[in-house]
């Protein structure tokens, strides 16, 4: 390979990292809610997959059935981070189509 091929090789490959870091600290800051029981529970996580806040409404929180309080949470909190993760997905692997490169399955 050619020094100048390896130079625009490297040019790219730069660019390309300054890109995905650019989508990164973009999705860190970006928020996906999600809610559970009718909206009962709410679940935010930011895009790097951090739960930011969980809300739960006081009529939710009943003595007597915990489970459900526990369930609603959960529920909450797993469809916040799928709808984060999906994000993150769409935006790194635009970044990444049509390149077959190991380690990086987005």
């Amino acid at each position: 390979m050619a020094k100048n091929q390896m130079a625009q090789m490297m040019a790219r490959a730069r660019k390309m990292q300054e890109q995905m870091n650019a989508i990164q600290q973009e999705l860190a800051l970006a928020e996906y809610p999600a809610t559970a029981g009718g909206g009962m529970v709410m679940a935010v996580v930011s895009g790097d997959l951090k739960v930011k806040n969980i809300t739960i409404n006081p009529e939710a929180v009943d003595p007597e059935d915990v489970e459900m309080l526990q369930d609603m949470v959960m529920a909450a909190v797993n469809e916040a981070l799928d709808t984060a993760q999906k994000a993150q997905n769409e935006r790194m692997g635009s970044m990444t189509a049509g390149l077959n490169i190991p380690g990086l399955n987005f």
